[in-house]
């Protein structure tokens, strides 16, 4: 595996290490593509500025320009590119793109944390539920995303930690999956959920994307210096690539905002 574009910065507060740790410790093991896709910055719609998991807005250019300054100073060693990790929230799609733009984003991947902003009644899809009218609001929001066609990929579309009745959660999950192949925008099986030994990568839905034939690519989901290159969870996600006989496409293709 020679490239990941899911790649997080202390910028976020909640991961460690400096953006040129990552860098070295990508390219010391055979890394030639790379992407830092921290989490966007967010103003909810009532001025209330959603800090703690994304980038201050305060520090937005200095997260993308200290990205553009490490792409020029190892640029005989690995291509770099910058982005962000983002929502797709209806009402607020159009001034978020707006704002990625503005601040000098080159791409971007779907991850839906929540299925409406988290302020300031939003709940993070990890946290168990039942609710099958949750789960298909979830599934519409990544459907809706792929759709505009402006992300490269899906970061861990099965990250929801729905806890009912596995046939729903198939039939709900299956619509993301047929999105996904309609469209060629890939699903990433995601290395934190693996190394973290988190709800995810979940079985049932994997089984559903092999059965569709889905584009599948893969990421690190770096938020230490360490997994800015995950060997091991690189070997468990083939062995599922295998069981599933899923459509692994490799380095996915970056779509440029």
């Amino acid at each position: 595996m020679n490239y990941n574009y899911h790649t997080h910065t202390w910028r976020c507060l909640h991961a460690s290490g400096t953006m040129e740790e990552y860098v070295i410790r990508a390219v010391e093991n055979g890394i030639r593509y790379m992407g830092f896709s921290d989490h966007v910055p967010f103003r909810c719609a009532d001025g209330f500025e959603a800090i703690g998991t994304r980038v201050p807005i305060a520090q937005v250019y200095d997260y993308v320009n200290d990205a553009k300054l490490l792409r020029e100073k190892y640029k005989d060693e690995i291509e770099i590119s910058v982005g962000f990790e983002m929502e797709f929230y209806s009402n607020e799609f159009d001034s978020m793109l707006s704002d990625v733009k503005k601040w000098g984003a080159e791409y971007l991947i779907l991850g839906q944390h929540f299925y409406e902003p988290e302020h300031p009644s939003g709940v993070h899809m990890s946290k168990p539920f039942d609710s099958a009218q949750v789960l298909n609001t979830y599934a519409d929001s990544l459907v809706s995303g792929v759709k505009t066609g402006v992300f490269t990929y899906v970061a861990h579309p099965d990250m929801v930690n729905f806890i009912g009745d596995e046939s729903t959660y198939c039939e709900i999950m299956r619509k993301v999956c047929i999105a996904s192949k309609e469209t060629g925008i890939p699903l990433e099986m995601n290395f934190y959920g693996i190394r973290d030994n988190r709800n995810y990568p979940n079985r049932a839905f994997w089984k559903t994307v092999g059965e569709v034939g889905s584009p599948v690519t893969f990421g690190f989901d770096a938020h230490t210096v360490e997994s800015a290159f995950d060997g091991e969870s690189y070997h468990k996600a083939i062995k599922l690539v295998d069981e599933y006989k899923l459509n692994y496409i490799g380095k996915p293709q970056l779509i440029f905002l």
